[in-house]
């Protein structure tokens, strides 16, 4: 992560961002309190997967950061249903 980057992104974001870099081919879940989130464009894709709403949460660049996310009673209990062969991943929020 470039020094710029570090600097336009709350502490939450770099550590996402940080655990994307390491996963590109992921789609990567991010818990955040009651719920898994996605970002960017895993948040475009993983709304269309499964069906979920896609919002919005800061900006980045001056564009608002795309996001969707289940609660993670959903994802855990398996009521999330993934229609696709792309590997997906979990990553835990650092408490």
């Amino acid at each position: 992560m470039s020094e710029t980057t570090a600097t336009q992104h709350t502490p939450m974001m770099r550590q996402y961002l940080k655990i994307k870099a390491d996963h590109r081919d992921t789609l990567v879940f991010y818990r955040m309190g009651d719920f898994y989130e996605l970002f960017f464009d895993d948040a475009i894709k993983a709304a269309k997967l499964l069906n979920i709403t896609l919002t919005k949460r800061g900006t980045s660049a001056g564009k608002p950061i795309p996001m969707a996310g289940v609660p993670f009673h959903a994802a855990d209990n398996g009521s999330v249903k993934i229609e696709s062969q792309r590997p997906l991943g979990s990553a835990a929020k650092s408490r």
